[in-house]
């Protein structure tokens, strides 16, 4: 029941709040992205796949 403890309700509410932004913070930043070198550049295939608006 949550008037019988709002404090305990309030701390899980932080505390739920702080590992989902961290899990969240931490997954952004790992993730690392391909620098394309000018061999890749030169690829027909990344040509065929690439979007031309």
């Amino acid at each position: 029941m949550p008037q019988m403890a709002p404090m305990n309700w309030i701390m899980l509410f932080f505390m739920f709040s702080i590992i989902f932004m961290l899990f969240n913070v931490m997954n952004y930043f790992s993730f690392k992205y391909n620098n394309l070198s000018p061999k890749q550049l030169n690829n027909p295939l990344y040509h065929k796949l690439s979007w031309k608006w």
